[in-house]
């Protein structure tokens, strides 16, 4: 393991980091602000591949610098292209961004949509206490998201008849409340 190499390579990764920075910094005010925008997985793809790229072109010494302003402006270049198309064509739009999915709707939760989405009651139940809210009852629906975030929809005051979110309790607990084996022992 070398600790230093030279006063030359710390030269090189300082000029390429600030040069390729700023780059990136140019391109992405000129793309706009959709370029980082967390809308869909294709674009948390993109933002990924700016920062692994901006990356290799701070550290690797055998990328040239042209090169990698290249490799971040193609990025930049084809997450446009992608977008543009995306809000012309219906098919492109279908082909880069999935649809919201509701998991918990008037009081109970749709089993067969958090099973295809992979969520569980408990991450339904944190969103609806990062949301602020403490009663299920008080919860319209809840929505993943095309980013994969949880949306809240708070039903109408009125009409919230509330079950406490301390009441819910996740599959298998009454089973363990009888005393058998909830999920947890068996791992």
């Amino acid at each position: 393991m070398r600790l230093f190499e030279s006063w030359q390579s710390l030269g090189q990764t300082l000029l390429a980091g600030v040069a390729a920075y700023v780059a990136l910094v140019l391109f992405l005010r000129i793309s706009g602000k959709r370029t980082l925008a967390k809308m869909n997985a294709f674009d948390l793809v993109v933002t990924v591949a700016l920062g692994s790229t901006l990356a290799s072109v701070i550290t690797s010494d055998r990328l040239p610098l042209a090169n990698g302003v290249l490799a971040l402006a193609l990025l930049i270049l084809l997450q446009y292209a992608v977008a543009w198309l995306g809000v012309r064509s219906a098919r492109v739009r279908h082909l880069v961004k999935s649809d919201p999915t509701l998991l918990f709707y008037d009081g109970g939760f749709l089993p067969d949509e958090m099973r295809r989405s992979r969520v569980n009651r408990d991450d339904v139940v944190a969103a609806v206490r990062n949301s602020g809210i403490l009663r299920l009852g008080e919860v319209r629906a809840v929505v993943l998201e095309t980013d994969g975030s949880l949306s809240v929809l708070p039903a109408d005051r009125s009409a919230a008849e509330a079950t406490s979110l301390r009441d819910v309790q996740p599959p298998g607990a009454e089973l363990a409340a009888r005393g058998g084996p909830t999920a947890r022992d068996r791992c």
